[in-house]
């Protein structure tokens, strides 16, 4: 495993709601190493994106340090890319503008930019797609619009935050499929959000389990499955046993956040 890339040191976490102080999340403190891929599993509501914005640079902790390669996160930056649920993609761009957006913003020669748009392009499935604009696509495929639209900026991180939340199951299960390919590929430290117990066990080397709120750390968890993974790894014993490890800890958490803690 790599040197240390993120750190969260005792971070907590309130809002202000009208005249009541809430905790979002509470004495929080991970690790995630170079090149690891991690999951935050946890009930609705648990703070899991909180804790993803904190090390996107978007929002600040109460208490407590979020380091990124031993700088301390007080902005965003380009070394730490996020991958939102909704691609967000800009309607009057075709994919290919929509990818390369960012290096033409950031000044870039299309002679230095175009080779990697086509290299993602083709990575991401999206070959023969270039010219056709985001209404023209489906849910999976604006979502892989976004994912290139990331990789070409060549960050060092990516944060994604329930990126394959919004999609039925069979797209979701090849969203899943692409991403598994695209980390072994490239290898980039990845904090990963989701709901889902397979997702987790599928793609993560580690899934940290978040307590109902305020979110703490319930179990680290890690995943000792071969890579390369295929989708067929979900049938294999291993799988099954840390998925039932997984789903008592969800399970317990999800009736205090249901009880109301």
């Amino acid at each position: 495993m790599g040197e240390p890339k993120v750190v969260l040191s005792d971070i907590w976490k309130e809002f202000v709601k009208g005249r009541q102080t809430v905790e979002a999340v509470q004495e929080v403190s991970l690790t995630i190493h170079e090149n690891e891929f991690v999951c935050l599993l946890g009930p609705s509501g648990c703070g899991k994106s909180t804790l993803l914005n904190m090390v996107a640079g978007f929002d600040r902790p109460t208490r407590g340090r979020v380091l990124f390669a031993g700088q301390e996160v007080v902005h965003p930056g380009p070394d730490r890319a996020v991958v939102f649920q909704e691609p967000a993609l800009f309607p009057w761009f075709t994919v290919l503008d929509n990818i390369t957006f960012g290096p033409k913003t950031r000044g870039e020669r299309a002679a230095g930019y175009l080779p990697r748009a086509r290299r993602y392009i083709d990575l991401v499935g999206l070959r023969g797609f270039e010219a056709h604009f985001p209404a023209e696509l489906s849910g999976g495929m604006k979502q892989r619009v976004g994912i290139a639209r990331v990789l070409i900026m060549e960050p060092e991180a990516l944060l994604m935050d329930e990126p394959f939340g919004n999609l039925d199951a069979q797209t979701r299960t090849l969203m899943q499929e692409l991403l598994l390919r695209v980390w072994e590929q490239h290898q980039q430290t990845v904090l990963f959000i989701t709901h889902d117990i397979e997702e987790a066990l599928l793609l993560a080397d580690t899934v940290y389990v978040m307590t109902a709120r305020p979110g703490r750390i319930k179990r680290r968890l890690a995943v000792e499955l071969p890579r390369p993974r295929a989708i067929d790894v979900t049938t294999s014993p291993i799988f099954n046993e840390l998925k039932r490890e997984l789903l008592a800890l969800i399970r317990e958490e999800s009736v205090k956040a249901a009880a109301g803690g």
